[in-house]
């Protein structure tokens, strides 16, 4: 059976850390492949700061570029209302039923995970893999995993031992809008295409060439 991540997100711009999370967990649990999902209207976010959905997902296929093992799909952006994680699971395993899906997750998600929709449901269709974001909150990841597989019996949760890279999109945007230098935190052709098209208000300013990650 095939074994992929799915990731999640906004991806408001997709930067180094997100990479940084998908290519860590892919080598530690050696899944063949890893699916970009950036979401078109999401649940528990304002959606005003968003860049528009097109660009969004722009910039996670540029960011798939030369990354054989990186993919993106369009579905939540293109189906109508929020996006909830247990109705893309629902839709990829009945339309992949050949797939082993891991759910690839921020230390910050898996300490709510509970309060997320249909969680249990969720649980039993994928395997959740969470990466810390912020240095020294492993034990407590270690110990939400533990109490999530307790109550759901038969779920599989586990914590990448990847090191934290406190990056957020967040960060970057705020940058940018005050004219600073957020290059160094996103891939080169991601660079290109926010000052091509003038995203967060930037007009082009406070970028330079971009990672190589």
């Amino acid at each position: 059976m095939k074994q992929l991540g799915l990731f999640g997100g906004s991806f408001n711009p997709i930067h180094s850390g997100h990479l940084h999370l998908a290519l860590g967990v892919r080598k530690y649990l050696q899944l063949d492949g890893v699916l970009l999902m950036p979401t078109g209207e999401a649940p528990h976010k304002d959606s005003s700061a968003y860049a528009p959905a097109a660009d969004r997902l722009a910039m996670c296929r540029l960011a798939a570029k030369n990354r054989p093992w990186l993919s993106v799909s369009d579905w939540e952006m293109t189906r109508p209302g929020r996006s909830y994680t247990v109705e893309t699971l629902r839709h990829l395993t009945q339309t992949q039923p050949d797939v082993q899906w891991t759910l690839m997750i921020g230390s910050d998600m898996l300490l709510t995970f509970d309060q997320w929709r249909c969680w249990q449901e969720i649980l039993s269709m994928a395997r959740v893999c969470a990466v810390s974001r912020e240095t020294g909150d492993r034990p407590a990841l270690l110990e939400k995993a533990e109490m999530l597989c307790k109550v759901a019996p038969g779920a599989e949760v586990t914590v990448c031992p990847l090191g934290a890279k406190p990056v957020s999109s967040t960060q970057i945007r705020t940058m940018l809008q005050k004219g600073q230098d957020a290059s160094c935190l996103l891939p080169k052709n991601v660079v290109q295409y926010i000052q091509e098209h003038r995203l967060y208000g930037t007009g082009g300013a406070g970028l330079g060439q971009g990672s190589t990650e």
